[in-house]
């Protein structure tokens, strides 16, 4: 599994291509949750996926455009899942 190096506050030397899925809060999410803030907020924006991948998860969409889509597709994945399904965990709901 790639990881980012990681240069930033944001972007993670644990940061994973494909997000560890489970069907509650990992640690994981808790230790990333500014990147999926930052990865909805760039959505919100109609950001593309390279800038994404470039500017929040350090990957140069260039040099590895199929390791920076598969990246940034998982992380939106799973910030998705958070805000409309996880977030339930949260909130004891």
């Amino acid at each position: 599994m790639n990881q980012s190096t990681g240069t930033d506050k944001t972007r993670s030397s644990t940061l994973h291509d494909e997000v560890p899925w489970s069907d509650s809060i990992t640690s994981y999410d808790r230790q990333h949750r500014t990147i999926y803030l930052r990865i909805l907020d760039a959505c919100a924006y109609n950001a593309s996926i390279e800038e994404m991948a470039d500017l929040i998860l350090g990957i140069d969409p260039i040099l590895e455009p199929v390791r920076a889509r598969k990246a940034v597709r998982s992380h939106i994945d799973r910030a998705n899942w958070i805000v409309t399904t996880g977030s339930k965990h949260l909130f004891g709901g």
